[in-house]
């Protein structure tokens, strides 16, 4: 069982933190995005910079690599905004790995907690005999509890891990999309 509290535990924490990050990366992203188009529609690009130089975001920091590109051609644009964006799109799925194992390992740890249980059943039957029905099934349903445990953490931590990858894919089409619109209002 303490394998699985465990499990409990580390799931709720990076799904807490997890909600947290993505919360700290989309606070103030519109206005971001409406500071920065302007000041390139201006012709400002040193401005836009300090402005995302501020912001210290995940899109912010695919601003200032577009807005040092500023200059080349649109794919070229393309290309580097799309490179930034792979690298900064990496960090928001940290820990979804971990949670999809543990959503993985929960219901495994349950059932080996469960045959544990059913050996020691077993052996004290083989010990003392059958005795009562009460007492045989007393013992099979202790060792139950823990594959109803591991069930128990697994099924929300799968529907955590889904959830949050949604999430991370939403955020990540987001910034494609406020980044090649800047890419746009640059290579023009």
């Amino acid at each position: 069982m303490y394998p699985i509290l465990l499990c409990s535990v580390l799931a709720l924490g990076i799904f807490l933190e997890r909600m947290w990050t993505f919360a700290r990366v989309r606070r103030g992203t519109a206005a971001l995005v409406r500071e920065v188009e302007e000041l390139v529609r201006k012709d400002r690009g040193d401005e836009a910079m300090v402005v995302c130089q501020r912001a210290n975001t995940p899109l912010a920091r695919i601003f200032i690599m577009a807005l040092r590109a500023a200059g080349r051609s649109r794919d070229q644009l393309k290309i580097v905004v799309d490179e930034v964006g792979r690298r900064e799109a990496a960090p928001l799925e940290r820990y979804l790995g971990l949670l999809a194992t543990i959503a993985n390992i929960a219901p495994l740890l349950g059932l080996l907690g469960t045959v544990f249980g059913m050996i020691e059943a077993f052996r004290v039957i083989a010990l003392l005999g059958v005795g009562t029905p009460a007492t045989l099934g007393g013992g099979i349903s202790e060792a139950l509890i823990t594959t109803a445990s591991g069930l128990s953490v697994a099924i929300p931590t799968l529907l955590l891990h889904r959830y949050l990858s949604s999430r991370v894919d939403r955020i990540v089409l987001e910034m494609e999309e406020h980044s090649l619109h800047v890419v746009e209002l640059l290579g023009s």
